[in-house]
């Protein structure tokens, strides 16, 4: 039987975190974080209503790979946990945020003001 976690209401994970999605072969890189669901009604609707996770709970922006290719994931709180295996992503956008992987937690680069 599969445990669905406790979801939690503040975030759990920070931006260049290296994460999984708990039911999917993908993982990827934090590089942003909604307080709650930010994205279209017609995309929630395409989950299937028995995986379809809840709306009132953290929900982050992946630089995600799989086996086959690198994209952009929105992803719930609950549906994410930690990437232990401390691989790099291989996503081309990442250069372009963040530095050294340590720990399973890329530095993000210094972003220049005007």
């Amino acid at each position: 039987m599969v445990q669905t976690p406790t979801i939690s209401k503040s975030p759990l994970f920070n931006i260049g975190q290296v994460v999984r999605h708990r039911h999917f072969p993908f993982r990827g890189v934090i590089f942003d974080v909604d307080p709650e669901f930010a994205n279209s009604e017609e995309w929630w609707e395409s989950i299937p209503a028995e995986i379809r996770p809840e709306k009132d709970q953290p929900y982050y922006h992946l630089f995600a790979e799989n086996d086959e290719s690198s994209y952009e994931a929105y992803v719930s709180q609950q549906n994410l946990m930690p990437d232990a295996t401390d691989e790099p992503i291989n996503h081309p956008d990442v250069p372009e945020l963040f530095g050294d992987l340590k720990n399973g937690l890329y530095q993000l680069k210094a972003i220049p003001r005007h």
